[in-house]
C-alpha cells in the first residue's frame, strides 16, 4: 500500500486543535477550528500536513513521492472517532430484558433476579477464549464502520480471577490483531457475584488482594473502575478498591451515581479520578467537585434512551467548567449498540449539546478520558493518522441526520480500513 495518503479537497476538515495539553471546558467545547477546502495529508502512521488544499498540493508536489489521492469533495474529515466506555467483550446477549423493563421492572430489580450483569457474567465464564475473540471482533467491525478507531474495554463479567483475566486477555490479543485500538480497564467491581452475595467485603478484598496484583503482573489494563452504586459497591468499598488499583498504577475510573445521588462524583475528585462515567443523578456538589479536580464526564445518553431514564445534565456541567465526552456504553443490557453516530445524535437530541460540542466530546476529550489525547483525538501534524470521511456537507449535518450511519472512509494507522462503507480486506 502506498505509504503517502492525501485527503484533497475536503469541504471541511473539523480539526479540533490545541488541546491535547488538557481537555476542553465550557465554551471551548463548541470551538472546532474548522478548515474549508482542505487537504490533509499522511505519512505511515502519521499526519504530516493539515491546511488549504492549495497548500497541501504544493506540500504533495514538494514530497517528490507515490501519492494515493483520496477524493474528499462535498464531504467533511474528522479525527478517528473515541469511544472511551465500553464493556465489549462478554457472552452471550439479553433482549429478553427489554421486555421486562417495558413491563416495569427496573434495572436493580432486574439485577436482583440474577438478570442484568449476573446473566452476562454466566455467559461470560461458559464462553471460551476464542468464542469471546469471534464475538467481540464482530462488534469492532461494526464500531470502525461507524467512525470509531479507539476503544476503551473494560472487564467485569468475569468476577472471578480467572474470568476477569480471560476478558483482559481477549481485549488484549484484539488489540494487537483488529484494526481498532483497545484501551483496557480492570473492572472486577461490576457487581457483588452470587456466590459472594451474603458476603460483599469478602468479595471485595478478592478484587484488591487477588484480582488486582495478577492484573498487573500481565500487564492486562491501564485503568481500574468501580460501579459505585447503592445496591453495587458502598463508598467506602469503592474508595478501596480504586486507591488499591492506584498503589499499583492503575489510572481510577468510576461508574458515578447512575440510577440514585450516591456520592460516586464527589468520591471521583476526591481519588483523581481520570473520569467519571454516567452521572445522572450527580449532585450539584458532586458536579463542583469534578470541575475543580478536572475530572471528565463522560456521559452515556443512549443507556438513559435505552433505559427510559432522564440523561445526565450536560449542560450545567459544561457550565460548571466539567470536561464532558460521550461514549456508547456497549454492553449487553443497557446499551446494546456499535453506533456512537446514533449517541452523538441523543447527545443533541436529549441532552441538548450542540453540534459542535458533541464532535468536541468524541474527539479529543474522549481521548483524555482515557489518557491518549498526545496521539489521537485531533487532526494534528505528528498525531497518528486516524482519520474519518464523512458523507456531509457540513458538521451540523452529523446531528441533523440522525439515525444514519454516514462514514464514508475510515484511515487508521494511514491504513485505510474502509471505504465507500465497506470494510477494506
Amino acid at each position: 500500500m502506498t505509504r503517502i495518503q492525501y485527503i484533497k479537497n475536503a469541504a471541511q476538515a473539523i480539526t479540533v486543535e490545541g488541546h491535547s495539553h488538557r481537555p476542553k471546558r465550557r465554551e471551548e467545547l463548541g470551538e472546532l477550528s474548522i478548515i474549508s477546502n482542505a487537504g490533509i495529508i499522511t505519512d505511515g502512521d502519521r499526519i504530516v500536513f493539515v491546511g488549504s488544499d492549495v497548500e497541501a498540493q504544493n506540500f504533495v508536489d514538494d514530497m517528490k513521492a507515490d501519492v494515493n489521492i483520496i477524493d474528499a469533495t462535498n464531504k467533511i474529515v474528522t479525527p478517528g472517532l473515541v469511544d472511551p466506555h465500553t464493556h465489549i467483550v462478554f457472552g452471550g446477549s439479553r433482549e429478553q430484558e427489554l421486555e421486562m423493563r417495558l413491563q416495569g421492572a427496573s434495572y436493580i430489580d432486574i439485577l436482583k433476579q440474577g438478570g442484568g450483569i449476573l446473566y452476562s457474567t454466566t455467559q461470560t465464564r461458559k464462553a471460551t477464549e476464542e468464542a469471546l475473540i469471534n464475538e467481540t471482533s464482530k462488534r469492532l467491525d461494526r464500531f470502525l464502520m461507524h467512525g470509531v478507531t479507539t476503544i476503551e474495554a473494560k472487564s467485569g463479567y468475569g468476577l472471578t480471577v480467572e474470568d476477569e483475566l480471560k476478558q483482559l486477555r481477549v481485549a488484549k490479543k484484539l488489540n494487537e490483531t483488529h484494526p481498532i485500538d483497545l484501551v483496557s480497564t480492570f473492572m472486577g467491581a461490576h457487581a457483588i457475584p452470587g456466590e459472594y452475595k451474603e458476603s460483599p467485603d469478602r468479595y471485595v478484598e478478592i478484587v484488591i488482594e487477588s484480582m488486582l496484583p495478577k492484573v498487573v503482573e500481565e500487564n492486562l489494563a491501564e485503568f481500574c473502575d468501580v460501579f459505585c452504586e447503592e445496591g453495587v459497591f458502598t463508598i467506602e468499598q469503592s474508595e478501596r478498591i480504586l486507591n488499591a488499583g492506584k498503589k499499583l498504577g492503575l489510572i481510577p475510573k468510576i461508574h458515578a451515581d447512575e440510577i440514585v445521588q450516591f456520592g460516586g462524583a464527589e468520591l471521583s475528585a476526591k481519588i483523581g479520578a481520570i473520569s467519571a462515567d454516567h452521572l445522572l443523578r450527580a449532585s450539584d456538589e458532586g458536579i463542583k467537585q469534578m470541575a475543580e479536580a478536572g475530572v471528565v464526564a463522560v456521559l452515556l445518553p443512549g443507556t438513559a434512551f435505552f433505559l427510559m431514564a432522564e440523561p445526565a445534565n450536560a449542560r450545567k456541567m459544561i457550565e460548571e467548567g466539567i470536561p464532558v465526552a460521550l461514549s456508547t456504553d456497549r454492553n449487553p443490557g443497557s446499551s446494546p449498540t456499535e453506533s456512537l453516530q446514533l449517541i452523538m445524535n441523543l447527545a443533541c437530541l436529549t441532552m441538548k449539546m450542540t453540534p459542535a460540542e458533541v464532535i468536541s466530546a468524541t474527539t479529543i476529550n474522549a481521548a483524555h478520558a482515557i489518557n491518549r489525547a498526545d496521539q489521537i483525538g485531533s487532526l494534528e501534524v505528528g498525531k497518528k493518522a486516524d482519520i474519518v470521511i464523512f458523507d456531509a456537507p457540513n458538521f451540523q449535518f452529523l446531528q441533523y441526520n440522525y439515525g444514519v450511519n454516514l462514514v464514508e472512509t475510515v484511515m487508521k494507522d494511514g491504513k485505510l480500513v474502509l471505504q465507500g462503507g465497506s470494510l477494506v480486506g
